[in-house]
């Protein structure tokens, strides 16, 4: 819901503070305030108003000397208030201030009792904590300059040209002078023997039901990111059923090429089927090669897959807040829990299939969550992602890995899931839909958007410059034309080694075609064996 920008010591000039805090004045367009505490700190935020929209302004001040600022959303805020927060006089009724007055009353020890989205800082005198969510939902950096000042901030832009070095805020962690990181978020289903619970079909839909009913908590309009995908289908069924419980009616939005892409159709049948008020947008290639310069500049990665589905989904971003919408629901994260994708099925065992899921989820910040929440920021439209609930979480992955492992079931990726939802008296979706083969966002908006992206990166690329590439790129050294385009223009911004080294690159597993496309897969039912001939993305 906003940009934060935190810096830790004395004598930053504050110009240049609000210089470097506007760079990501996109992710908080409404407002921009900056407070220069009693011990020179400073704590910048730019604001993009979702909860309490006229009092809400950060950073926030607690009972007496604590400041906070913070990205996200908490969506226990109003139970913590009633409840280990009732004797506490708040200022707002903005969700973001129960973060300073947990501090108050339980000091570092709180993060746990947090349920939501987010990363902050809070500045006490010369203490401070910061922490992010544990997922990683939401951006966090952090970085020392050469004179031994710290900084946060919720991307690279602001810090990248003021720190010697910097660095990813690791996803589930807290950071104080006093203690260094520590790991909060300790669930028990990253120990892979811990996936032994029993299948119940109704805990798993009752669970994301309950996950997707506190994302729809805004005081503003909520739409849906609607691919016509398995994910993105239920959660929007899922908000469409809760939604009008209200008598409100969902909004959902689908990108395609053209009318006829993979996802553009399916989309339209579950619109049709739910009875949301549907917008469909359509871009040309040629329009996405223009903006990946811009769009690398937002993304502030160079991984290909991250990359190829950004793209979309930043120009459906544009469209949907020029319409008046800040808040969307997304799918992000179903594919990692259950094993959605089409690699998966060739797990070696039930150990390594459950191993990778965990693997991918705890990475999720690296890739997914990076797109989903910077494609969408660049336009000041904020991603929820019921999938990566805490609570749904600890449901979901702790079912017995052979539930879920696709080749179980004849290869129907997420079965469980569809079972779940397959509820013929009530159906959540149409069955085509519920049953449908997975497809990667980059490829369902159109297969001729990566096979054209792949032969334009080509033309910009001479065979020499990828053969010198790791004279050039020594860190994750760019393998194809496609990355190399990528790398180059992300060095244009990003020059430091501190930046190359926050990139993490998607690479399928059990598979020989390593391109990252769901057809470089043999199962999907339109594989594109030469794909890799072209260039294999890593």
């Amino acid at each position: 819901m906003c940009g934060i920008l935190a810096i830790i010591g004395k004598g930053k000039d504050v110009e240049l503070v609000k210089t470097m805090s506007k760079r990501m004045s996109h992710r908080g367009p409404d407002e921009s305030d900056l407070h220069i505490t009693a011990n020179g700190h400073i704590l910048s935020h730019e604001r993009l108003s979702i909860i309490d929209l006229h009092s809400g302004r950060q950073p926030i001040q607690g009972t007496s000397t604590a400041y906070m600022i913070h990205n996200g959303e908490i969506y226990n805020h109003q139970e913590l208030r009633d409840g280990i927060l009732k004797h506490h006089t708040f200022r707002t009724k903005s969700d973001s201030e129960v973060i300073v007055h947990l501090y108050e009353e339980f000091g570092y020890d709180f993060l746990d009792k947090l349920d939501g989205d987010f990363a902050f800082v809070v500045i006490d005198g010369d203490d401070f904590i910061a922490g992010r969510d544990p997922l990683g939902v939401k951006p966090l950096y952090y970085g020392i300059d050469e004179r031994g000042r710290m900084y946060f901030a919720s991307e690279m832009k602001p810090i990248a040209d003021q720190c010697k070095t910097f660095s990813t805020f690791p996803p589930g962690h807290f950071y104080t002078p006093k203690t260094g990181f520590v790991k909060y978020y300790k669930p028990e289903y990253e120990d892979e023997t811990k996936a032994d619970q029993e299948l119940d079909l109704t805990l798993l839909r009752e669970s994301l039901i309950e996950a997707t009913r506190k994302r729809l908590m805004s005081d503003v309009p909520i739409g849906v990111l609607l691919s016509g995908g398995l994910d993105s289908s239920l959660t929007s069924s899922i908000a469409a059923r809760l939604l009008k419980e209200k008598g409100k009616t969902l909004h959902s939005f689908s990108i395609g090429l053209d009318a006829e892409a993979p996802d553009a159709k399916a989309a339209r049948k579950v619109a049709e089927f739910l009875g949301t008020e549907h917008h469909e947008v359509h871009f040309t290639i040629e329009q996405g090669i223009q903006i990946l310069d811009k769009l690398i500049w937002h993304l502030e990665t160079y991984d290909v897959t991250s990359v190829r589905a950004s793209t979309p989904m930043y120009f459906l971003s544009k469209a949907i807040t020029d319409m008046g919408i800040k808040v969307v629901l997304s799918g992000e994260g179903a594919d990692e829990v259950f094993g959605g994708y089409l690699y998966f099925r060739n797990a070696p065992s039930t150990v390594d299939f459950q191993k990778e899921t965990i693997e991918r989820i705890q990475k999720l910040f690296t890739a997914d969550l990076l797109r989903a929440d910077k494609s969408t920021m660049a336009h000041g439209l904020e991603a929820r992602v019921p999938f990566l609930d805490k609570a749904f979480l600890d449901v979901a992955v702790r079912i017995k890995a052979e539930e879920k492992l696709p080749k179980t079931y004849d290869g129907k990726e997420k079965y469980i899931l569809r079972k779940a939802f397959d509820t013929p008296d009530n159906p959540y979706l149409p069955d085509e839909v519920l049953w449908r083969q997975k497809e990667q966002f980059s490829d369902g908006v159109g297969y001729n958007w990566i096979d054209t992206l792949i032969e334009y990166c080509a033309t910009q690329v001479t065979d020499e410059q990828l053969e010198s590439a790791s004279k050039l790129f020594p860190y994750n050294t760019p393998v194809t034309k496609e990355a190399y385009y990528y790398r180059s223009i992300f060095h244009k911004y990003y020059p430091q080694v501190s930046a190359a080294e926050t990139v993490r690159k998607w690479i399928p597993k059990w598979q020989e075609n390593t391109d990252p496309s769901g057809r470089a897969n043999a199962a999907h039912v339109k594989a594109d064996t030469e794909i890799a001939k072209i260039g294999i993305a890593v």
